[in-house]
């Protein structure tokens, strides 16, 4: 029987169980080693994370092992672990909300090799404070993504909006456009896809809107569907269940152009000094409305 740990996190105890169990076999990255990335990276995630609900994919046998994707908080999960009731579609449904270093090194101890949050607020559901454009490529090839990324990025300077990047630490990267929670969520998505239908009209060949795979014909997909209610994205500093224990990461514009940026450039064994920079630092403050942005969206058509 592999052994338990206990970890201090601030002022709580977070007993680790199985800490030995190896969540990445062909990296051997342990369930403590997850527990302490959780740890280390908390000052820099926590702050993406606070009053969200979350959708927990968890995976106790590891990442060879099956998945399960929780919305529902256990019962047997600690009573200082804020929760959030929210309506669903027939009723509600009480997430995890995390907001301490503590709760995030026990979700760990729960394998919760990703936390997967809301681009809204417990307080707030149907007003996201946040926007994602998920570029996702047909294949491993890179370059796709960043080219894709370059012309969103000129789009959204066309509508006043500011704009963040991130890598998935899985094929692409997201594209995070800050909000002022003033626009109901439907408004939201339906800005998202019509931003999104007028950059794969500007550039066909490369890019398309089209959910169906086999319709997209190995151009890169722009992805807005995670603008709905009650939708998720992986949240910065998020392990991501794939070998290497790939991260996904923060990153500024001027980075973008880096030869070696790929998707899974950074992992668990190796943050570099992403900790020691913050390219989202400010953006959250420069929210937007998507009314405005709306009315430039359709100037331009």
């Amino acid at each position: 029987m592999s052994p338990d740990v206990e970890l201090r996190v601030g002022r709580r105890k977070v007993n680790v169980k199985r800490a030995d169990k190896k969540l990445f076999p062909q990296d051997s990255v342990t369930k403590a080693d997850l527990a302490e990335h959780y740890r280390r990276v908390a000052p820099r995630m926590l702050p993406e994370l606070r009053g969200r609900p979350l959708m927990l994919e968890r995976m106790p046998d590891g990442i060879d092992g099956d998945r399960f994707y929780q919305k529902e908080i256990s019962d047997y999960f600690p009573d200082w672990i804020h929760r959030s009731t929210v309506p669903k579609e027939g009723g509600e449904v009480t997430h995890v909300v995390c907001d301490d270093t503590a709760t995030l090194v026990y979700l760990a101890s729960q394998a919760c090799i990703t936390p997967h949050r809301w681009l809204s607020r417990a307080d707030r559901p149907r007003r996201p404070d946040r926007l994602v454009f998920d570029l996702d490529p047909p294949a491993e090839d890179f370059e796709p993504v960043r080219r894709a990324a370059h012309r969103l990025y000129d789009l959204l300077v066309e509508l006043d909006l500011p704009s963040g990047l991130m890598t998935t630490g899985s094929r692409g990267l997201h594209v995070v456009v800050p909000l002022n929670r003033r626009d109901d969520v439907d408004d939201v998505l339906a800005f998202a896809r019509a931003a999104a239908e007028t950059l794969a009209a500007r550039h066909a060949e490369e890019l398309t809107t089209e959910p169906r795979k086999e319709a997209r014909k190995g151009r890169l997909y722009l992805d807005v569907a995670r603008n709905g209610y009650a939708q998720t994205v992986v949240a910065p500093f998020a392990v991501r269940a794939r070998p290497g224990a790939p991260v996904a990461v923060p990153l500024g514009w001027d980075e973008l152009d880096d030869s070696e940026l790929t998707a899974r450039r950074w992992a668990v064994t190796d943050l570099g000094d992403r900790l020691d920079r913050d390219p989202l630092e400010g953006l959250a403050r420069r929210g937007r409305g998507v009314t405005a942005a709306s009315r430039r969206l359709r100037a331009l058509a």
